[in-house]
């Protein structure tokens, strides 16, 4: 089958799926190149990308960052997300601790 041959195959049509499981299930068995044109393919647009993390700089005790990459090194992790988990642990802790008391002053009727 030559070139021009191959651009006239009609390509099947996708069918409609009542929901996402059908459709995983229907792409799992068959091949995407059954159904799509690529000639007729055109390239979307790509958004700039921007990471979603910001490089601070933090001012520690020597013997603290020490002891931070001793523990991460026992984690098998570097000392920067070793630092992170700790500090997004913390913070949920805290936020909890926050609600738990507002809730407490809701119960108690003594909010604001």
């Amino acid at each position: 089958m030559n070139e021009r041959e191959k651009k006239r195959v009609a390509r099947k049509r996708i069918p409609k799926f009542r929901n996402e499981d059908e459709e995983q299930d229907f792409w799992a068995e068959h091949e995407v190149v059954d159904y799509f044109d690529w000639d007729k393919s055109v390239q979307g647009p790509l958004p700039a990308l921007k990471p979603s993390t910001k490089t601070i700089s933090l001012r520690l005790p020597q013997a603290l960052l020490e002891e931070l990459k001793v523990l991460a090194n026992e984690r098998d992790v570097p000392y920067q997300s070793l630092l992170k988990i700790f500090l997004a642990e913390r913070v949920a802790r805290e936020r909890h601790q926050k609600q738990s008391v507002s809730n407490a002053d809701v119960q108690q009727g003594t909010a604001p």
